[in-house]
């Protein structure tokens, strides 16, 4: 079967001019519906900045998946690969609508918390319900333990753990959306690689998505990503670290199940280091701080544009080592 390359690079191509055009419209409702990011204590920005990131990217992510998926079950897009692409929508469409509503739930979360300034535990509350109907109507976690039990809570803590890794690495411009894009696309590799075309286009979308926002955000920011965009990217890349089948009988790698482990290792190892820290410190782990990896570079003499360059480089490197297993 021929490698499907150019439907790939429609997707990331449709996903990045969706996300780069809807901003500017987002921008202007967030404006008009004072969904602004104001200047103030630990932010380097003199006037207010529109917290549109996150609704762009979904824009731009559920449109182009919802047209190509219209055209691909219509007929009108002729592909080598298009009869399994369309078989995989047909087997997985409750799975699909689940995390599509899940993506449109946790914006609608982290928008509430960019508008109100929830308190950690609703916050919390509502990570973990969406958190549940992921787990329940997808493809689970399971380490080799036959426990649903077991696949139920891990699946549940990743999603967590992974949501809230990247919301505490938004810090600085283009830092969250790009970890985001590199993480996308090394699982669409992964995922091309063992011939799940789906979960590849879906990994391309993604990845198309969160670049055709940075333009926008790095190195000068006209827009945020705001907890309503980092909540997004942190839950679609919990879900695109499961999808894939990282062990098979015909790949029987027990180390390729550590692959999503290397893949977000910076916006986990950080959300370890200052949580373990504000802990040490008597704080609450969920108050923000300065003493991110990012912030760490900063103070080492580095400008914020180089830091985050530093940073996505070195995901980049170790995603090239998860590719490897």
């Amino acid at each position: 079967m021929t490698f499907p390359f150019n439907f790939f690079i429609a997707a990331f191509a449709g996903a990045f001019l969706t996300t780069l055009l809807a901003l500017p419209l987002w921008r202007k409702w967030c404006l008009r519906t004072n969904l602004v990011d104001d200047p103030g204590h630990r932010k380097i920005h003199s006037s207010p900045i529109p917290l549109a990131g996150g609704f762009a990217v979904l824009t731009g992510i559920l449109l182009p998946l919802a047209i190509g998926a219209i055209l691909l079950k219509l007929g009108i897009v002729k592909i080598s690969s298009a009869g399994l692409i369309v078989h995989g929508i047909d087997r997985r469409a409750i799975e699909l609508a689940v995390l599509a509503l899940g993506a449109v739930a946790i914006t609608i979360l982290g928008w509430l918390d960019d508008k109100h300034e929830l308190k950690a535990l609703p916050k919390f509350i509502g990570q973990i319900l969406i958190a549940v109907a992921v787990a329940a109507a997808c493809k689970r976690i399971t380490l080799f333990v036959h426990s649903d039990v077991f696949s139920y809570a891990i699946t549940i803590l990743w999603l967590l753990t992974v949501i809230n890794a990247f919301n505490f690495m938004d810090n600085m411009n283009g830092l969250c959306a790009g970890l985001g894009a590199i993480g996308a696309f090394i699982f669409a590799l992964i995922a091309a690689t063992n011939g799940e075309y789906l979960v590849a286009l879906t990994g391309f979308l993604m990845c198309g998505a969160l670049a055709g926002f940075l333009p926008w955000n790095f190195p000068h920011a006209r827009a945020f990503l705001g907890d309503a965009g980092s909540h997004l990217v942190g839950y679609l890349l919990a879900v695109m670290a499961i999808l894939p089948h990282f062990y098979t009988k015909q790949n029987p790698r027990p180390l390729a199940v550590l692959a999503p482990l290397l893949v977000l290792a910076i916006p986990l190892l950080d959300l370890a280091q200052v949580s373990l820290f504000r802990t040490l410190n008597k704080k609450p782990f969920w108050i923000g701080d300065t003493n991110h990896l990012s912030h760490l570079l900063v103070r080492a003499g580095m400008s914020r544009t180089r830091a985050v360059l530093v940073i996505w480089l070195i995901a980049a490197t170790i995603g090239v080592l998860a590719c490897w297993l």
